[in-house]
């Protein structure tokens, strides 16, 4: 993967520090929009990832990209936390959570694929997605060593499973991968970044920097319980939309791996995961809320977004 294009002053001058042309003052700059910040993160994220083929991978460890990661994060972590400050999740914790996401009441971009989305916007809100499912569980893996046994032991069975239960043809990624590539996408991670609007790349921002900071490892965990807990049937819906569009049966088979497969991982995530790290680890609760809504209010955004383009 080759570095993204730049969509402002920041960006830009954060790939000349990348390519080694310029060392700029962070003090000089600053983010022009959301779309100059958001990718700015996300390219230093990905630098912990698998990196970019046009960069040095001494870079992840540099001081001076890694002051402009920090400068980024705490307004953005202030924002969400900000934004979940009202949210109040009652007890016992494992149910005042599962309540919370399940009286979630946001729009569905997959009822509407399912039902009269054109196959072009399908298309490209596949290309939107992405950004997501070919990296798909492993911002969460950085968690899991920064866990108690209970919460780590659930977690490594979750993810277990989404890498493929040991079976690389069935890793998750790999099969969004092949779906891609049948359906003439492009399958190589990142290929879509310079499509994807600055609300996509925060939901992948927030997947990030929750996985990356041990701190965060509540919120990390949460987010992962409101997403396998909003993901069955959202990807039954999602399954049934590409197969009505005429897209390729291995697309809408990653779709049907999840339907199942979710199923099962809500409850592991919110009751054994979740639920057990609040028990072991109470300072925790306040983030694990934070992570959950984050997940939520994101995806909610992201709808409303999608479908207003859509409608104009």
């Amino acid at each position: 993967m080759l570095t993204p294009k730049a969509r402002g002053p920041l960006s830009a001058a954060l790939l000349d520090a990348l390519h080694g042309t310029e060392r700029p003052s962070w003090d000089d700059l600053a983010p022009a929009d959301e779309d100059d910040l958001q990718l700015s993160l996300w390219t230093l994220y990905e630098l912990s990832f698998r990196g970019f083929d046009d960069v040095d991978p001494a870079l992840e460890w540099d001081p001076h990209l890694l002051d402009l990661r920090r400068r980024l994060e705490r307004p953005l972590e202030a924002r969400w936390r900000e934004r979940a400050a009202d949210v109040e999740v009652g007890e016992p914790f494992a149910d005042g959570l599962m309540q919370l996401i399940e009286d979630d009441d946001g729009p569905s971009l997959a009822a509407v694929v399912q039902r009269d989305a054109t196959r072009e916007q399908v298309l490209e809100l596949l290309r939107w997605r992405s950004v997501y499912h070919l990296k798909e569980a492993d911002p969460t893996s950085f968690t899991l060593p920064r866990l108690p046994v209970r919460a780590q032991a659930a977690l490594a069975a979750l993810q277990y499973d989404e890498y493929g239960g040991g079976d690389p043809a069935r890793l998750h990624r790999h099969l969004f991968a092949l779906g891609m590539s049948d359906a003439g996408l492009r399958p190589d991670e990142g290929a879509y970044v310079d499509d994807a609007p600055a609300i996509v790349l925060e939901q992948n921002n927030a997947l990030s920097m929750f996985g990356l900071h041990r701190r965060l490892r509540g919120a990390s965990l949460g987010h992962l319980a409101a997403f396998e807990a909003t993901s069955s049937l959202p990807s039954r819906k999602m399954a049934s939309g590409i197969r009505r569009v005429g897209l390729p049966d291995s697309l809408a088979a990653y779709y049907d791996e999840h339907v199942e497969a979710d199923a099962v991982h809500e409850q592991l995530a919110v009751r054994l995961i979740c639920g057990t790290l609040v028990e072991d680890e109470p300072e925790t609760r306040t983030d694990v809320v934070v992570g959950a809504f984050t997940c939520l209010d994101l995806e909610n955004r992201f709808a409303e977004w999608a479908l207003e383009r859509w409608a104009a």
